[in-house]
């Protein structure tokens, strides 16, 4: 078993990141760990029992194949910077349900 108090960030590499890029890709690697390490959208949960679960699973599919198709701009523009924004804010929005 993993210690739980290390996180390795597989979109960065040992570079200088300031701390507001650090956060979105911090976030989005937890995501993609528990989507990919600990199968989160597995029948360990029961995605019918309500709207809110089946809501929440499309969120994390959503954002799981947004990470995995972004494309990262040296230094992102407005637009860019919001999107980001919206997709951490969506993350924070369904962190109820990335247990496993």
């Amino acid at each position: 078993m993993e210690p739980s108090n290390i996180l390795k960030i597989d979109t960065l590499d040992d570079g200088w990141r300031d701390k507001d890029s650090v956060l979105l890709h911090a976030s989005f690697q937890l995501l993609k760990d528990c989507v990919e390490k600990e199968e989160l959208l597995s029948d360990h949960i029961d995605w019918d029992a309500d709207e809110k679960h089946r809501e929440a699973k499309k969120e994390i599919e959503e954002l799981y194949r947004w990470w995995l198709n972004h494309q990262e701009s040296d230094m992102p523009d407005a637009a860019c910077y919001e999107k980001e924004n919206e997709m951490l804010i969506r993350l924070i929005k369904i962190r109820w349900v990335l247990w496993t």
